[in-house]
């Protein structure tokens, strides 16, 4: 089998996991709040965390080398979780999904100041587009728009900031540092609102709240095995399969039907960001392809960063190598 093929089907895998993962966090918030099930699901994903940075013999503390950064993307990430939860707790699957998909739209926007990537007219009109498609899903004079549609739009804008600040000192950063700093961000954040919101779970409520965990980490071990196999402007454009899921498992789940505004907007939406990606991986088009390398799912409240992962990963395999040819 072609490696681009292997890396497409785990892809899809990766992303249909994610996509009961997001289910679980709908039936979750028609009784509890999005606080409580990032602060639960963060507390059960830490053993994932912990057997993946087992492994990691990279030199150093815990100390951030960017800490100004850092602390942007923590906070970035923890409100990205907290609105990605919200969100598919009180808004149709396949509209969540529909705000999201234009993450990739905020992140060129966003490499501008923070990477100094320069974006020509082509790219600047399909970001327009996409937005135009956000508008479709959103029609504000024709529906009457909530807290799920901001918390959406806040998740997307979080999401590309916090991707946008990795792609800028992820090289230099330390996996475990990318890693855990969200995660007890998190984990600090929704604890102290949880006295606030606290519901009594049941215990089947709860081993749901262990499932979303890892189910996050059974889809980012996918993920990352997906680039390894295949190239990144292949793989990346597997993610817009979460809307076929939204539509089956709202349908039958939820009672959710596709009306014609998210069924177009999704539509402009997706073709402004593999537009995006395509004008990223030809040559000469971006000089530092954000889009193409934010490999990472917005809406997981945890650290799970996959390119984080894949970097360490290979670092430890070059070591590897290398003492295998000293010997």
């Amino acid at each position: 089998m072609p490696s681009n093929l292997k890396g497409a089907l785990s892809a899809l895998i990766a992303f249909a996991i994610f996509a009961t993962h997001d289910v679980i966090v709908k039936s979750l918030g028609g009784t509890y709040s999005a606080f409580q099930i990032v602060f639960f699901s963060v507390l059960l994903g830490f053993p994932f965390v912990t057997v993946m940075l087992m492994r990691d013999a990279t030199h150093g503390t815990l100390r951030p080398v960017h800490p100004w950064w850092m602390m942007v993307r923590t906070l970035s990430s923890v409100v990205t979780g907290a609105s990605a939860f919200y969100a598919f707790a009180h808004l149709p699957l396949a509209q969540v999904y529909a705000i999201l998909f234009a993450t990739p739209l905020m992140i060129t926007v966003l490499a501008i100041p923070v990477l100094g990537e320069r974006v020509r007219l082509r790219r600047w009109l399909a970001v327009f587009v996409g937005l135009g498609g956000v508008l479709i899903v959103l029609r504000p004079q024709g529906a009457d728009l909530g807290v799920g549609h901001l918390a959406a739009l806040t998740a997307a804008v979080g999401g590309a900031l916090s991707s946008i600040i990795v792609r800028k000192i992820g090289q230099v950063e330390r996996s475990v540092v990318l890693l855990l700093y969200p995660m007890m961000g998190n984990f600090i954040v929704m604890g102290c609102i949880m006295p606030f919101t606290y519901i009594p779970m049941a215990a089947a409520d709860f081993g749901a709240v262990a499932v979303i965990a890892f189910l996050a980490f059974i889809a980012m071990t996918f993920q990352i095995y997906a680039y390894r196999m295949g190239e990144a402007v292949i793989v990346a454009p597997m993610q817009y399969s979460q809307i076929i899921w939204a539509s089956i498992f709202g349908y039958f789940i939820f009672n959710e039907t596709l009306d014609r505004g998210t069924i177009i907007g999704a539509a402009v939406i997706i073709g402004s960001g593999i537009y995006i990606l395509m004008r990223e991986s030809s040559s000469n088009a971006s000089k530092n392809t954000p889009v193409l390398r934010t490999r990472s799912r917005v809406g997981l409240p945890g650290g799970l960063r996959v390119g984080a992962m894949i970097r360490r990963s290979d670092q430890a395999r070059g070591d590897q190598s290398g003492k295998d040819a000293a010997n």
